[in-house]
């Protein structure tokens, strides 16, 4: 789960996966695709909202997104379009480019919608943010059975 700073979107997007699938099958991360928050906790409103529904991510700290991720994942879910063509500029093979998805195509298949970046919005902003990865979540959940 990639986004840009790794506090708000991509974090929210862990925990709800995490929540999901049995971790002693599936592996969940997140990062960013840059390195202003490295170290951090994830944002005080994703952590609410996640609470909210029983998520707990105040274990994670942001990371910056790395070539390694490429070897250590299998997909790597993008939330929008700029950090989707970060991420693909590291890419050095077609194999590692067919990882890379935008998280929204998997309810809504082929349309690269966005997750919308909630940091400088208010808290209905985390709530929408969670709902969408929420569904994605989901469907992603229920192809890793």
């Amino acid at each position: 789960m990639v986004c840009l700073g790794n506090i708000c979107r991509s974090p929210l997007a862990e925990g709800i996966l995490k929540s999901k699938v049995n971790s002693n099958k599936v592996f969940v991360d997140s990062a960013g695709t840059g390195a202003y928050h490295v170290g951090n906790l994830p944002d005080s409103r994703s952590i609410a909202v996640a609470k909210k529904y029983s998520i707990d991510i105040t274990n994670q700290k942001a990371r910056k997104f790395s070539f390694d991720d490429f070897k250590e994942f299998d997909v790597i879910y993008a939330m929008d379009k700029n950090n989707y063509q970060n991420i693909i500029a590291l890419s050095i093979s077609e194999e590692e480019l067919l990882k890379v998805k935008m998280i929204l195509n998997e309810v809504k298949p082929n349309k690269n919608y966005e997750v919308p970046d909630p940091y400088y919005g208010g808290d209905a902003g985390f709530e929408n943010v969670y709902r969408m990865l929420d569904d994605a979540c989901d469907v992603i959940a229920d192809k890793l059975k």
